[in-house]
């Protein structure tokens, strides 16, 4: 008798539990568990990480701790009713109408249909940043091949500056941090067509051996867009791409800074 009883009692607990959790589908707020993370936690809610870092505060890698409270950003409808206007609506959500137009194609006047079902575009005030600004970037790959030839600078500074990573013919060669384009060379005699890029506080990065550049001088990047194509200009004997790492001039071993 005393299993039979106690097995509601562990059902009605169990059902709390789970009311408490909340739905990742609807939920506006989320409390971090141990183990998640935030593009696991997008994935759930259904909206971008992107979204949710800024409506947070935010800075790459995204990184979150258990116990932090997110507020998840949703964006609400609105089924337009007789009398209501764009700017009326708009007004309600407090939203700016410039965001309801722009989500729903609507003109300057805020003309809206009768039962025309509108986009309420999520209204969130990022908070000041708890996280410290970072002094270096975040680097990613720039290319997921193997390395060929790994970091090997000797005391007196010769030696090899970067690594070396195998590709194929034409890859996309992507930007390891954002950054504005600061160097391009067609003909440099080691690294043949090379990218450099400027990511601040002295930081540089350095991509040679290119088939083809695709950034101009002064261009603006962001991590992971691309800057070029794998080839084997310079002296390179087979398709692959030179990264190298600069702070202050002075060379970093990549190893140390990429994930």
């Amino acid at each position: 008798m005393m299993r039979r009883a106690f097995r509601p009692l562990l059902l009605g607990a169990a059902l709390l539990l789970a009311t408490a959790a909340g739905n990742p589908a609807t939920e506006t707020e989320h409390v971090v568990q141990e183990g998640e993370t935030l593009s696991g936690i997008a994935n759930r809610a259904g909206v971008e990480a992107v979204a949710i870092a800024v409506a947070n505060g935010l800075a790459e890698p995204y990184s979150v701790q258990a116990g932090q409270k997110l507020t998840i950003p949703r964006q609400r409808t609105h089924t337009v009713k007789a009398g209501e206007t764009g700017y009326g609506i708009a007004r309600r959500y407090g939203v700016p109408f410039q965001m309801v137009a722009i989500a729903n194609g609507l003109d300057d006047r805020g003309t809206v249909k009768l039962g025309q079902k509108l986009i309420i575009p999520a209204m969130v005030t990022p908070p000041a940043r708890t996280q410290a600004t970072p002094t270096e970037p975040y680097f990613r790959r720039p290319h997921d091949g193997t390395i060929l030839l790994g970091y090997a600078v000797r005391a007196d500074g010769k030696g090899h500056d970067g690594i070396d990573i195998a590709a194929n013919p034409l890859d996309m060669v992507r930007a390891a941090a954002s950054g504005s384009v600061i160097g391009i060379s067609h003909h440099d005699p080691r690294m043949g067509r090379m990218v450099t890029l400027d990511h601040g506080n002295g930081w540089r990065t350095v991509y040679g051996h290119l088939a083809r550049i695709t950034v101009k001088m002064g261009d603006v990047v962001k991590t992971g867009e691309r800057i070029g194509l794998a080839g084997h200009s310079g002296d390179a004997k087979r398709t692959e791409l030179h990264f190298g790492i600069q702070h202050n001039r002075k060379p970093v071993d990549p190893a140390t800074r990429l994930p």
